[in-house]
């Protein structure tokens, strides 16, 4: 088979995806994206189910590293909508003109190494056969929705929804009964839109969650100033390895009367980034009791009906160690006549019939199916592919005791791969724009210094990855995300191994940093 040959195959135009194509192209390297929607914006393509937002704050939710493109970009609200982010995302592919360097509604199928021309061998769906030096799978964490599984799924005579995969159209809810599935962060986002329309919503719920108020509001001129004014300083610190926002130290030790006052800042409107600024939120569980009970309260006052605001309360898990989500309206939309809770705890789910979905104890007649269930989270978009790497060995066997890989951007025996953002790497738990960006610059730094010394191949060394993978081991074992069936772990997928999967240190950008200053110490070079 003829193959054309170009220097890197970038497999996805998400902001990580298109920033990695823009900046090899900025280095004069020959590249071809691949991505399977239709067009830029990765998961803010496909995720567009109502009152889906983004859940740390707009002004902080953009790419740091274009001045033109943040200086020339606006955004409207506090948590912009799935259409501002998207359109965000079209801005900044119109100011790049990223699109000529993409096949658009094309997946990868293969991707086999090379062992003798030290290059990747990439196929396409539609047929397309490549040879790249380089591989960079900028597939996204949470790209690949977990679909549902229950009996008689085909039995269904309505409509079946799934939030990570919405239709372009908009969905007409007036006067429908509607099953929504899941009690996560799209069914959360979604269920106030859906319920405002339905004539009946069923929500059905295994486990509930912590979600916290977004309190959202158009952006002032002041707001908008002030954030101007602190923007050097917050570059600088994130550039540097630094959280960027302002933090009480590590060994704040308050008493029980200050720990119950300071949780509150839960309930400001500043959604992910509010838990950071609770010191050892998931490490010490003083203080993670502490903002158990104060959400729990807060869901108490909202909900009318106390038996159902128990049923809401979240018991199982600390608070952080699953994702919290940030909602508008969720909890009170329960005081709604027109929404019921099913408890999934009282009754199983056990069939879809061609009416609705019955469980132990009822059947529920419904028009509608949504179903909210989540990713398969970080390694789903990686082992759906057929990537094989020396001695033909796939991803899939050599992760079947979970993904190991070297600051969640190498596999030891897959030479010139990398992985932005996957297992091992924070991702998940910070600004994922900026975790993107620091794993695209390292890659092109690795790029760069192979081009500069004439070499071909870049592998990372087994021993090195092996203590990476042990260290995020570790520091996971020090907090409370272990006692969490959350897809941090990767619970929620049937038959996947039980690990943490992103990295909780707070010093990867250091690392990262610390590894480019010496040369990589940790890579083998050949070529």
């Amino acid at each position: 088979m003829q193959r054309r040959e170009v220097d890197a195959v970038v497999v996805g135009a998400g902001f990580a995806g298109m920033y990695m194509s823009h900046l090899l192209r900025l280095e004069g390297y020959d590249v071809q994206g691949i991505e399977a929607a239709a067009d830029v914006g990765g998961t803010w393509f496909w995720n567009r189910y109502p009152g889906a937002r983004c859940d740390i704050p707009s002004l902080l939710y953009q790419y740091s590293w274009s001045e033109e493109i943040r200086t020339s970009w606006k955004w409207s609200e506090k948590y912009a909508t799935q259409p501002e982010i998207l359109a965000y995302a079209n801005h900044c592919a119109d100011l790049l003109d990223i699109r000529p360097l993409y096949r658009f509604e094309t997946r990868v199928t293969a991707a086999h190494w090379d062992e003798a021309a030290d290059r990747w061998l990439v196929d396409t769906d539609k047929g397309e056969a490549l040879s790249a030096r380089f591989l960079i799978m900028a597939t996204g964490a949470l790209s690949v929705p977990k679909e549902p599984d229950f009996p008689g799924l085909d039995r269904f005579k309505g409509p079946q929804l799934v939030t990570g995969r919405w239709p372009h159209d908009p969905v007409d809810f007036k006067g429908k009964r509607v099953a929504v599935v899941g009690t996560g962060s799209s069914a959360i986002q979604s269920l106030p839109h859906i319920a405002a329309e339905a004539l009946q919503v069923h929500v059905f719920q295994r486990t509930p969650n912590f979600s916290l108020p977004a309190l959202n509001a158009p952006i002032s001129d002041e707001e908008r100033a002030a954030f101007e004014a602190a923007w050097p300083f917050y570059k600088q610190a994130i550039d540097t390895g630094e959280p960027g926002v302002e933090l009480l130290p590590e060994d704040w030790d308050p008493s029980d009367e200050e720990l119950a006052e300071h949780v509150k800042i839960l309930w400001n409107g500043g959604g992910l980034v509010s838990t950071v600024q609770i010191p050892r939120l998931t490490k010490d569980e003083r203080i993670n009791d502490a903002a158990c009970d104060f959400v729990r309260s807060q869901i108490r006052e909202l909900v009318n009906d106390p038996v159902l605001a128990e049923k809401l309360c979240p018991t199982s898990f600390p608070i952080s160690t699953k994702r919290a989500c940030v909602d508008t309206d969720y909890y009170v939309t329960y005081n709604r006549d027109n929404v019921t809770l099913v408890d999934l705890n009282e009754g199983a789910i056990e069939e879809v019939t061609a009416r609705g979905i019955r469980t132990a104890d009822a059947e529920y007649d419904v028009d509608i199916i949504v179903w909210a269930l989540g990713f398969d989270a970080m390694t789903g978009a990686l082992t759906r592919v057929d990537i094989r790497g020396e001695g033909g060995t796939p991803l899939r066997q050599a992760w079947y005791a979970g993904p190991a890989m070297w600051m969640g951007m190498m596999v030891a025996g897959f030479p010139n791969l990398f992985t932005i953002t996957g297992p091992g790497s924070p991702s998940v738990l910070m600004n994922v724009i900026l975790a993107g960006e620091h794993n695209v610059e390292f890659a092109n730094a690795v790029i760069e210094r192979m081009r500069a010394r004439g070499e071909t191949r870049v592998a990372v060394d087994a021993a090195a990855q092996e203590a990476w993978v042990d260290h995020v081991r570790r520091e996971a074992e020090g907090t409370l995300f272990p006692r969490a069936n959350s897809w941090y772990m990767g619970a929620n997928i049937p038959g996947k191994p039980r690990v943490m999967l992103p990295y909780v240190g707070m010093d990867y950008k250091l690392r990262l940093n610390a590894a480019v200053a010496a040369d990589f110490p940790d890579l083998r070079f050949e070529g």
